[in-house]
């Protein structure tokens, strides 16, 4: 992809980038600006908010969690301005559950960090109902069961002893589980 020929044919070309990671939202507001969008960034939920209010925007790349609370309010403030912007969640604590809720609140996509600009403009651009193809590097089996221990846990209202009873395992083997980084 290059330049505006990716964008050929889109009137409205506005995004917003809010990501509390200074120098992942600052090279990522480049290279869109450098393919041809017009960026605002935002660094917290409220100046992303603030910002939809006054200038809802076409796109936008939204961090699920942000420094002062949960993308997904700016998710939701954006459909109540602008019902047709495209958004996108970022996210380096992806699970199936926030994955559903995203969907949920009005994302199109749900994509992992690191993110380039090319995966975050093809998710924006995606025709509606296309299918996206098979990931060349399918999920490990770590991955999976940490992905379900991720959705009882959030399905539990984040209560490790219930979570622990559901999974029928013990409650320290799941809070030593919950504090590691997601397996790749």
């Amino acid at each position: 992809m290059s330049d505006d020929r990716v964008l050929d044919g889109i009137q409205d070309r506005t995004i917003l980038v809010a990501e509390d990671d200074m120098p992942f939202r600052t090279r990522m507001a480049r290279a869109l600006e450098a393919r041809g969008f017009t960026v605002t960034s935002a660094e917290t939920v409220a100046l992303a908010i603030a910002h939809v209010r006054k200038s809802p925007p076409a796109f936008a790349v939204i961090d699920l969690r942000l420094g002062d609370g949960n993308g997904l309010d700016v998710i939701e403030a954006l459909h109540r301005e602008r019902p047709d912007a495209r958004a996108i969640v970022l996210t380096g604590y992806g699970n199936i559950a926030t994955a559903v809720a995203a969907v949920k609140q009005g994302a199109i996509d749900y994509l992992s960090k690191p993110a380039d600009a090319d995966d975050v403009i093809r998710a924006l651009l995606a025709r509606p109902g296309a299918k996206p193809t098979p990931p060349d590097n399918p999920m490990s089996a770590d991955r999976v069961r940490w992905e379900h221990i991720q959705r009882v846990y959030e399905l539990c209202q984040q209560n490790v002893s219930e979570t622990a009873r559901r999974l029928n395992m013990h409650r320290r083997t799941l809070q030593r589980i919950l504090a590691k980084r997601s397996p790749k």
